[in-house]
């Protein structure tokens, strides 16, 4: 996806000036990226939520860009903040995603005249779902190495990059690279 932004100040210089405490560059930044933010939202699905919901997570996560761009890495601003922007949505949907938010996303509600009973979940499916789980994860040992397969879990868990670096002790490529060699290997294994 491309990203066009409008304005004839770089996007570097102001936000060097927004780092600064410049209100007004920071507003502009975010007025030029949120046509951006919102083409990028559109792209995702959250479960219990809106586009919307989405498109705020991503300007969440171009704010923080304004605020943790370092123009001494060599990267552009505008690579940079596509990033985080991703990052946070991303975010946003396996955190929607997780098991312990099941109730929020599936639940009916208590007022509704059309609910006459309430289902009550089977204990022998309860116990083929938990071995299901115990084989899936088994699977996953046997497929990964130790550490796509710690990488993986996190992952799967909803941990978000950073948060995974920093479990780990590994900077953010080595953590990429991991997630993607497990994807491969994992997309191989189920094939078969």
């Amino acid at each position: 996806m491309r990203w066009c932004v409008q304005g004839s100040e770089s996007d570097e210089s102001l936000v060097q000036r927004a780092q600064e405490g410049d209100k007004e560059a920071t507003e502009t930044l975010l007025r030029r990226y949120m046509d951006t933010v919102r083409a990028r939202a559109r792209g995702f699905f959250l479960v219990g939520g809106e586009t919307d919901d989405l498109v705020q997570e991503g300007m969440i996560g171009l704010y923080s860009a304004i605020g943790d761009f370092r123009a001494d890495m060599g990267k552009s601003f505008k690579n940079f903040a596509y990033l985080c922007v991703t990052r946070h949505i991303l975010d946003a949907v396996k955190q929607s995603c997780r098991r312990k938010n099941r109730p929020l996303n599936t639940s009916l509600s208590l007022s509704d005249p059309e609910i006459e009973e309430f289902a009550v979940e089977d204990p022998e499916d309860f116990l083929i779902d938990g071995e299901s789980r115990t084989e899936f994860r088994m699977k996953l040992m046997r497929t990964l190495s130790d550490f796509e397969f710690r990488v993986f879990t996190m992952y799967l868990e909803g941990m978000s990059y950073a948060r995974i670096c920093e479990e780990t002790g590994k900077d953010f490529k080595s953590v990429d690279n991991a997630l993607s060699r497990s994807k491969k290997k994992l997309q191989r294994a189920f094939a078969q």
